[in-house]
């Protein structure tokens, strides 16, 4: 399986890796050489390792910056969420993470819980397609999405056009409430962010094998071991 997946590298001898620098919990830091650190790059570095090659990274602002180099036909894999309009480009496997999304808002907001926010007149900034802004451009009724790129972006947007909502990452969300008093993170979710590895559609010896190695890395503990090696404890879990 090792064999016929390397053989479908697109540079022999080293696995292409897309990761997605803008999603903060599973992208901590950078190393001296210029390498991301975090669980997304220490997962593409074992995938390597597994399957016997270099790691080579490419780095992007956004999730969707991923998905289009991978249609691109740029990376061999991309560690982003799993979600159905990327499916269209990537084949994903299995998740090992995921992430609870829900809302914040601003002090005096009469918006209490999930469904409040979805009404008419609500206004809801959103890091331009994140999962979750994919995800809410296919369930949300009345309420309205203003995009922003990346999560900075979307906080100044909510912030600067006084908008109802901010969506996204339950972790990123309680950053974000420190710094605004008064605001309140709304408990519950709408969905969890399935965070995975995707591969390359006409790749099925890669997708097998990224399969093995998620099956292997999840049953002997070593995601939850990235997890609290990065100090992210309590901000997300392994899949199941």
């Amino acid at each position: 399986m090792i064999d016929a997946a390397c053989a479908e590298l697109l540079s022999p001898g080293s696995l292409r890796v897309g990761i997605n620098k803008g999603n903060i919990l599973l992208v901590t830091g950078e190393a001296d050489n210029g390498d991301p650190e975090g669980i997304a790059p220490d997962m593409g570095r074992a995938l390597a390792e597994h399957l016997g090659v270099e790691v080579y990274y490419q780095c992007f602002s956004s999730p969707g910056e991923v998905a289009d180099a991978a249609e691109r036909q740029e990376i061999d894999v991309g560690l982003i969420a799993e979600e159905p309009k990327r499916a269209e480009v990537i084949s994903f496997c299995d998740p090992y993470l995921e992430i609870e999304a829900t809302y914040l808002v601003p002090a005096g907001s009469p918006l209490r819980t999930i469904d409040d926010v979805d009404a008419p007149g609500i206004r809801i900034a959103v890091s331009e397609r994140a999962a979750y802004d994919l995800y809410l451009s296919r369930t949300l009724q009345h309420a309205t999405l203003h995009r922003a790129r990346g999560l900075p972006g979307a906080f100044r947007l909510f912030i600067d056009e006084k908008l109802d909502a901010l969506a996204g990452l339950v972790p990123a969300l309680e950053e974000n409430a420190e710094s605004i008093i008064g605001a309140r993170v709304i408990p519950g979710r709408y969905t969890a962010v399935q965070q995975a590895i995707g591969t390359l559609h006409d790749r099925p010896a890669m997708k097998a094998a990224v399969q093995a190695f998620l099956r292997k890395t999840k049953s002997i503990g070593f995601v939850a071991e990235l997890i609290d090696k990065h100090g992210v404890t309590g901000k997300l879990q392994v899949a199941k």
